[in-house]
């Protein structure tokens, strides 16, 4: 029974009910409401993945916008580096 629990059965309920606590003191103070949270969980799982997928089209324009400068830095910096060890 403890491998299923990580440990002792009563010091690890204690641990998850003192972090149940806080984790429900932290929602009560940002106005979360548990019982709206669980009705609309469906709704908040579709606006947790557009968030995702919005923030992953926004870096993924300065990620190419950064590579069109690095990539070929790199590149000579490797050629560069390549012709000096084989004159050596």
């Amino acid at each position: 029974m403890q491998n299923i629990f990580g440990g002792p059965i009563v010091p690890t309920l204690l641990r998850l009910a003192i972090l149940s606590f806080i984790v429900g003191l932290t929602l009560f103070f940002l106005g979360i409401d548990p019982v709206d949270l669980w009705r609309n969980f469906g709704k908040t799982i579709q606006e947790t993945w557009s968030i995702t997928i919005d923030a992953l089209n926004w870096a993924s324009g300065y990620a190419i916008l950064g590579a069109i400068v690095v990539i070929p830095i790199w590149i000579i910096y490797r050629a560069v580096l390549f012709l000096t060890q084989s004159k050596s």
